[in-house]
């Protein structure tokens, strides 16, 4: 039995940006859609748009890709390696958005684009411990729990069932959520991602080729000067943050201390301030009890007890 081996490659993150995009190299997405989509995916040309221009914002950290398939539906990839609060709001959007780039004006509604959108992100969303989830739109019944289907004339014109089938779809892959155990072909891909390797038995569609895509020793000169440029960012904006994080928890950690010393302060005054009206109730009983009271009495009015 032939001994399994592994092969570091480039970060996936910048090969879609850069490498992935050449009709040369569109076996690599085409193999990895197959996979996430059960499907035999063909695709005919890479889309660009106003979201692929580059920033310094998003420069080093952002990716996103239009693809359009054999069917003529249009698949957004998303790699997004940067956390965003409102990243669900941000996927929401860039469909919306296609879905308007490709509807020419006077088109009737039914020419809307089917969009994918496949978004790999390299921080936790949300709250969930799988590393796939898929999102559709469903119209469900409120009473008898039905899920409405399109009429015998709709399906038999748009060749649908479902409206699911007509709005657009979401996966989204929570690559840190791999444990790194490849018990299928489409986690191959996971394990790619993550790791930027493939093992030597992986089988994967489109796996073989990226393999000779992403080998470094394969890329131009330029294309390694450029690659070790993005690493070189990267780990500096990972500094950044770490840097920011660090100073962040010092900062709060003294603001914490500091209101707890205060609040230890003003104890102490409360403390000192109850035991000096001790003293003087202590002193008012006695000199009650001299002038005659009874203890009782004293008791019942100070809460002093001789």
């Amino acid at each position: 039995m032939a001994k399994v081996t592994e092969r570091k490659l480039v970060s996936f993150d910048w090969a879609v940006k850069k490498l992935l995009r050449s009709k040369a190299n569109f076996e690599v997405l085409e193999g990895f859609l197959s996979e996430l989509l059960f499907d035999d995916i063909k695709i005919l040309e890479v889309l660009e748009s106003e979201s692929n221009k580059e920033n310094e914002e998003d420069k080093y950290n952002r990716v996103d890709i239009k693809v359009k398939n054999a069917k003529g539906e249009l698949l957004i990839i998303e790699v997004q390696t940067n956390n965003e609060r409102d990243f669900f709001h941000r996927i929401l959007y860039a469909t919306s958005k296609a879905i308007c780039e490709h509807l020419d004006e006077g088109q009737p509604y039914s020419k809307v684009a089917k969009v994918i959108s496949v978004n790999i992100l390299y921080f936790d969303l949300g709250e969930g411990s799988d590393y796939i989830y898929k999102g559709k739109t469903v119209f469900n019944s409120f009473h008898d729990k039905g899920i409405l289907k399109l009429n015998q004339d709709q399906q038999e014109t748009f060749k649908k069932e479902y409206p699911s089938e007509i709005f657009p779809e979401y996966y989204i892959i929570k690559v840190n959520n791999f444990n790194d155990v490849a018990k299928s072909t489409l986690d191959e891909w996971i394990y790619l991602f993550k790791n930027s390797a493939i093992k030597s038995d992986f089988k994967a569609k489109g796996i073989k080729k990226a393999g000779k895509v992403l080998d470094k020793m394969n890329m131009t000169q330029e294309e390694r000067l450029a690659y070790d440029n993005y690493i070189y960012h990267k780990r500096a904006a990972l500094g950044d943050f770490r840097t920011a994080v660090e100073d962040g928890v010092k900062k709060r950690t003294k603001e914490i201390e500091d209101k707890l010393q205060e609040k230890d302060s003003q104890l102490q005054e409360k403390d000192k301030e109850l035991q000096e009206k001790d003293n003087k109730l202590q002193q008012l009983a006695k000199m009650l009890f001299a002038n005659g009271v009874s203890k009782e009495q004293i008791f019942k009015q100070t809460g002093i007890k001789l």
